[in-house]
C-alpha cells in the first residue's frame, strides 16, 4: 500500500514533466533569410515571434538547398543519413527511405489526421506511403497527380493558394500533423535577388498566408492546443544559395502556442533537425536513436 501511495505521488509530476500538443502545424517559408525578413513587411510573423520563443540563428544543413534541408527539417536526420542529396523532382528515385515525422506519428496513431500543402512538385520525395491524409499541390488530393499532367500547369504554386487550401481543410479535420511551405521569396530571389523590393514584397504576401493559417486554427476551435513551429530551409545570397555561408545557412525558427514561453530569446543552437524532434515531442512521439535533432525545450514552460 505505502509503495501504491509513493507511486501516485510522483504521477503528477511525470504527467507534467514535458509540454504536449495536440496540433502541431510546421510552416517553411522558403528562402527566409533572416535580414530580409527583419526588413519586410511581416506583422504576423513578427507578432508570433514577439509573443511565443524565438531565435534568429538557426543552421540550415549543407548544402543549404531545398529538398535536402526540408527532408531534414521533417525527418530530423542529417543528408548523411537521408541520403536526399538532390533538388530536383526525380520519380525514379521514389520516396525518401527513413522515416518522416508524419509516419513516425502514424506508427504510433494509425489514424492521425496528417497533411502537406506544398508550392513545390519536389515534395512528393517525402510522401510516403500511408503517412499522409493529404498531399496538396495546389488543390486537395490524396493521389498526386502524375508530373507531366494537365492537373499540374507549374512546378510552383502560390503560398496564399496553398495558405487558402490548407485552412480549409484544418478547420474541416482539425489535423495532429500539419506541414505548409510557401514558396514566394525562394522563386522572388532567384528572379530578382535575395534582399530585393520584389522579394520583400513576397514575403508580405507569405506573411498574409500565414496569417491565414492562424484565423484558420482560431476558427476550427484548437487555438489552445496547437503549437505552430514556423522556420525556412535556406537563406540566399545574390540570386543564389547553396554555400555554407552565413548568408545562405542562417534560418528563423519560431515557436508559438500551448506551453511556449512568451517572449523568450532562444539562446541555444538550433538546427533544421531540431523542427522534426520537436514536433514529435510534443505530440510524444518516441524519437528514434538515430535522430540527429533534439527537441528545442528551453522553448517550453
Amino acid at each position: 500500500m505505502l509503495k501504491t501511495i509513493a507511486l501516485l505521488a510522483t504521477l503528477p509530476s511525470i504527467v507534467c514533466a514535458a509540454p504536449r500538443a495536440e496540433h502541431v502545424f510546421v510552416v517553411s517559408i522558403d528562402g527566409g533569410k533572416p535580414a530580409v525578413i527583419a526588413e519586410s513587411e511581416m506583422p504576423t510573423l513578427q507578432k508570433l515571434a514577439a509573443t511565443g520563443a524565438v531565435t534568429w540563428h538557426a543552421s540550415t544543413i549543407i548544402p543549404p538547398k531545398t529538398l535536402p534541408s526540408h527532408t531534414s527539417m521533417l525527418t530530423g536526420m542529417d543528408p548523411k543519413k537521408h541520403e536526399v542529396l538532390w533538388n530536383a523532382y526525380t520519380p525514379i528515385r521514389g520516396p525518401v527511405k527513413v522515416p518522416t515525422a508524419f509516419s513516425l506519428l502514424r506508427a504510433k496513431e494509425p489514424q492521425a489526421i496528417t497533411g502537406m500543402f506544398v508550392c513545390k512538385q519536389k515534395f512528393r520525395h517525402l510522401w510516403q506511403k500511408d503517412s499522409l491524409t493529404v498531399f496538396d499541390f495546389g488543390g486537395p488530393q490524396t493521389n498526386a497527380p502524375v508530373a507531366g499532367s494537365a492537373e499540374i500547369e507549374a512546378d510552383k504554386k502560390p503560398a496564399q493558394m496553398e495558405a487558402t487550401n490548407a485552412a480549409a481543410w484544418i478547420k474541416e479535420t482539425k489535423p495532429r500533423l500539419t506541414f505548409i511551405h510557401f514558396a514566394d521569396p525562394d522563386t522572388a530571389g532567384h528572379k530578382d535577388g535575395w534582399g530585393s523590393p520584389q522579394q520583400k514584397e513576397a514575403f508580405k504576401v507569405s506573411d498574409q498566408a500565414l496569417e491565414q493559417l492562424v484565423q484558420s486554427i482560431e476558427q476550427a476551435g484548437i487555438h489552445d492546443t496547437s503549437v505552430i513551429l514556423i522556420s525556412a530551409d535556406h537563406g540566399g545570397h545574390d540570386k543564389t544559395h547553396g554555400d555554407n555561408i552565413p548568408d545562405d545557412m542562417l534560418i528563423p525558427w519560431v515557436a508559438w502556442g500551448k506551453s511556449v514561453k512568451k517572449g523568450f530569446k532562444i539562446t541555444a543552437p538550433v538546427t533544421t533537425y531540431d523542427t522534426a524532434a520537436t514536433a514529435l515531442w510534443l505530440l510524444d512521439v518516441p524519437l528514434p536513436a538515430e535522430f540527429d535533432g533534439k527537441p528545442v525545450v528551453s522553448a517550453f514552460e
